[in-house]
């Protein structure tokens, strides 16, 4: 493409010569006249463009670039070209600021943008839900005056930010967070906020369950180590010495059962879940659970046991087995003399439940929710003296979890208590008929 300039130099030329040809032919004063009016007219086009950009520089929208002819052609094309070239990099970057936001919301955790003045620029949903923010108020304000907790407001004035610290949440029921600035770029920050109160949460479980595991055994321990000094130290006859050992013996079933509820538990929590392809025959499995319950009861209670037939399930019967008697046994350590055991068995292609219903001392409310958590005990006293290890209920737990079923559990004071294991659809089979009973027995 021709220059401009040699452009321009070839238009003002070509009027000179037509000027000068005027003048030699017309007169002088006619080809002055002429060349003054192509001046003017030339001038006049260049002023009319130059507006025609001024204006569009003003306020420029995107394919607006005038139009011309001549010199200011290329110039005009060359504006146009690069106004589309800006129009497709602004594209470019508004699209990866919508994907940079994108990702930002899908963080679990929070994310807030702050300047250099910790002022909010830009938080995402997990920020607004942690700390209460809301983006289309909050953006310029400084953060330490919207979470306005002690140790928060320390933390970012100190400008010591090597390590997060732990806080509690205000804003989204009592979350525990752990909350940590990183400085970027000049003098950016980002605030970064994780929900930790699971892992606070499991933490506590681990300490409790180390401190409760210690307790549990330093007590039979202590008497065995006693008993041990006493024998070893002192002369004795033969039927104190046998009631010292008898003694012994039973705090050492003790540790023993406490040793293999916490190897069960270990078992059930590092083992695959049962196959759907094994069969529970729960007509045979409800018979054991029921003569293991009389066993324990001595005769001192009344034990009644109710089935629905026509349904198995699918799963472990030794993961089952452990279920069932553990809610049986308990509802027989805790019912005083002459109460009642009702063990109920409901099953339909919809699904199944196990119910154990007692007429024993009942459970305060406030204890319910706590009680499949392990070595938990409404009263440790009573506990032991029925050779409760503190783990049964969680075993239960791990176990219907296990089988996709849950527990439920309804208790009154002073009246009884009712355990309800339910089992899914998925899990139900048409049960095994009785020669298949034979055959397995």
């Amino acid at each position: 493409m021709t220059h401009p300039l040699l452009r321009a130099a070839v238009l003002i030329a070509m009027i000179a010569f037509v000027a000068l040809f005027a003048g030699l032919g017309l007169g002088a004063a006619t080809g002055w006249a002429i060349l003054a009016i192509g001046a003017l007219a030339l001038l006049a086009y260049h002023v009319a463009k130059l507006a025609a950009l001024t204006r569009w520089l003003r306020q420029p929208r995107a394919g607006a670039v005038p139009e011309a002819r001549g010199s200011w052609d290329e110039a005009f094309a060359l504006l146009y070209r690069f106004e589309r070239t800006a129009a497709r990099e602004a594209e470019r970057l508004a699209r990866a600021l919508t994907r940079w936001r994108q990702a930002g919301e899908a963080l679990p955790d929070g994310v807030v943008i702050l300047d250099a003045q910790n002022r909010i620029e830009w938080c995402n949903e997990g920020a607004s839900r942690h700390f209460g923010l809301d983006l289309s108020t909050d953006v310029g304000r400084p953060v330490i005056n919207l979470v306005r907790q002690p140790e928060f407001v320390t933390y970012v004035e100190a400008e010591n930010y090597a390590h997060a610290i732990p806080l509690h949440s205000e804003h989204s029921g009592g979350l525990t967070l752990s909350v940590q600035v990183i400085p970027y770029g000049e003098a950016q920050k980002l605030l970064l906020s994780r929900d930790v109160t699971r892992f606070e949460k499991i933490e506590t479980m681990r300490r409790d369950f180390v401190a409760n595991v210690s307790h549990e055994l330093r007590t039979p321990l202590t008497v065995l180590s006693g008993f041990l000094e006493t024998v070893q130290e002192l002369e004795l006859d033969p039927r104190r010495t046998r009631d010292y050992v008898n003694l012994m013996a039973e705090q050492a079933r003790r540790m023993q059962r406490i040793v293999d509820d916490l190897l069960a538990l270990s078992s059930l929590e590092s083992s695959p879940e049962p196959s759907p392809e094994e069969r529970v025959n729960v007509r045979r499995l409800l018979a054991r659970v029921k003569a293991d319950t009389d066993a324990l009861s001595g005769r001192r209670h009344q034990i009644t046991l109710e089935a629905t037939e026509g349904f198995d399930i699918a799963g472990s019967e030794s993961e089952l087995a452990s279920a069932f008697g553990n809610l049986a046994s308990n509802a027989v350590r805790y019912t005083p003399e002459g109460g009642t055991v009702r063990l109920n068995w409901h099953a339909s292609a919809d699904g199944a439940e196990f119910i154990v219903e007692d007429t024993g001392i009942g459970i305060e409310p406030q204890h319910v929710t706590r009680l499949t958590e392990r070595f938990y005990r409404v009263d440790r006293g009573r506990s032991r003296e029925t050779g409760g290890t503190g783990l049964g209920l969680a075993i239960v737990k791990h176990a219907l979890a296990r089988h996709q079923a849950t527990l439920e559990i309804h208790s009154e004071p002073g009246t009884g208590s009712r355990f309800t294991a339910r089992f899914p659809a998925r899990r139900m089979l048409p049960a095994a008929t009785r020669a298949q009973d034979a055959a397995t027995a």
